[in-house]
């Protein structure tokens, strides 16, 4: 249900971007991302122009979807982008680096923590918890 996915707000892009591709795919309009827009061409079929109007129509849904899925100000940010194949890979390029970064330091953190007697196991237990949430 698209009312219960969390709105991106700059963080866990991976975790966001894998529930964008199954609620864009049970739509069936992820594939606009992939496959572009059908040119104009002389001689144009009808096929060829419902074609290219379905993929404008799921274009504008998919886009939609994406930025319904943002917060405020991210939407604010990329509202502008024209296409939703552009504004995944703007997403992609700016977002996936971040998220790796901070996925590493998570992980140093996280195998750097030591154990201390001198403290509660539940004390401890809550500072880990706290570390991967």
């Amino acid at each position: 249900d698209f009312n219960k996915l969390e709105r991106f707000d700059g963080r866990n892009f991976y975790r966001w971007q894998k529930k964008m591709f199954f609620l864009l795919t049970t739509l069936k309009v992820y594939y606009v991302i992939n496959v572009a827009r059908p040119e104009l061409a002389e001689n144009e079929t009808m096929v060829h122009i419902r074609e290219r109007q379905k993929w404008i129509q799921d274009d504008e849904i998919c886009r939609g979807h994406i930025l319904n899925a943002m917060s405020n100000t991210l939407f604010d940010a990329y509202h502008n982008v024209p296409t939703s194949k552009e504004l995944w890979t703007q997403l992609e390029a700016r977002y996936m680096k971040k998220d790796a970064a901070s996925k590493r330091f998570l992980i140093t953190k996280f195998n750097s923590y030591k154990m201390m007697d001198s403290r509660s196991v539940m004390e401890q237990f809550h500072e880990i918890k706290n570390m991967l949430d």
